[in-house]
């Protein structure tokens, strides 16, 4: 006697598991700036950015770009990190911890909420971390990036 086996809607699910756990790797675990659209390329044909907490305005003048960020209420300057992945790309991130414990009548309440943003903002020319500065106040994060012909990356300090 030969059984046979049929797949059951659970092998189908464990397949799909898998897969979708495949795809996630492959898109967290890469490095940003392989994800980045060249930069020769004209700002119509790069790839749309997925809309985030992070609320971005790009300002061109003559020797700089000013980025200017809407950060989330309950983000401090510590919790915020800007670092020039590429002389055409700036990654901002922010996490945001908030801790609550109230003691009442009989009972004890505590809540916690946390959430990490990070954006990566393309800018249409090269800038340099040298000369470049951040300041944070009243949840509006504003980064002066000069402007440069080398290609350079790093960190940028909030102020």
């Amino acid at each position: 006697m030969v059984r046979r086996y049929y797949p059951s809607i659970f092998d189908e699910l464990e397949e799909m598991k898998n897969y979708l756990e495949s795809l996630s790797r492959q898109m967290y675990d890469t490095n940003p700036v392989a994800l980045l659209p060249n930069p020769a390329l004209p700002a119509i044909e790069m790839l749309q950015v997925q809309q985030t907490g992070l609320h971005v305005d790009v300002i061109d003048s003559d020797k700089e770009f000013v980025v200017k960020a809407d950060i989330t209420p309950g983000v401090s300057k510590k919790d915020i990190s800007l670092t020039l992945i590429s002389p055409h790309a700036l990654e901002i991130s922010c996490e945001r911890r908030d801790d609550k414990q109230d003691k009442k009548e009989g009972y004890y309440q505590q809540e916690r909420s946390f959430g990490y943003m990070t954006r990566v903002i393309m800018l249409p020319r090269p800038v340099s971390e040298e000369g470049s500065s951040a300041s944070f106040k009243e949840g509006v994060l504003e980064v002066h990036l000069k402007k440069s012909e080398q290609e350079t990356k790093g960190k940028i300090p909030v102020a």
